[in-house]
């Protein structure tokens, strides 16, 4: 079987975000920041001009979710213990166990994952970049996608997707 592919691990597709981890002991770290990086592998069939997806076009959908992402502090909230409110006046609270926190609702994006784990983050993206392939390449059909986000040098959670066994 052939296969086709294309590997983006541009300086670039990066973002810089706060987090705490939250662990299965129900301890947390320290809120805190990295400067992440987005690899992106992904294969599909060649269209007409023998392109998987021209890499013109695929940069900046992978961008665009780095820099929706970008300077903002990250909150899990599907959590089970972790809370978060939204107050009236633009501050959002976030509450785990004994720790509160408050920043500004617009320096805060709570995302639909149960931790701010680079294996979650890498799997948010990955699904959301799958929808936006989708969207905006119908003619080129994903059959294998793998997002690694680094928050460290040599340390990075990965999400894979297939639609065949591997």
């Amino acid at each position: 079987m052939e296969s086709w592919g294309i590997d983006l691990s541009k300086e670039y597709l990066k973002f810089s975000a706060a987090h705490f981890l939250i662990f299965p002991d129900g301890t947390s770290e320290r809120l805190h920041g990295h400067n992440y990086r987005v690899f992106v592998e992904l294969e599909a069939g060649l269209d007409e001009h023998g392109l998987v997806i021209d890499f013109k076009r695929i940069k900046p959908v992978i961008r665009e979710i780095c820099d929706w992402l970008d300077e903002h502090w990250l909150i899990p909230g599907e959590h089970p213990v972790l809370r978060y409110h939204e107050r009236e006046d633009g501050v959002t609270e976030v509450r785990y166990q004994d720790l509160y926190y408050a920043a500004p609702t617009e320096d805060v994006i709570v995302l639909p994952i149960n931790n701010s784990s680079s294996e979650n983050l890498a799997t948010w993206i990955g699904r959301t970049l799958l929808e936006r392939l989708r969207e905006r390449f119908p003619q080129a059909v994903v059959s294998y996608l793998r997002v690694g986000v680094e928050e460290t040098q040599g340390q990075k959670g990965i999400y894979r997707y297939s639609t065949q066994d591997r």
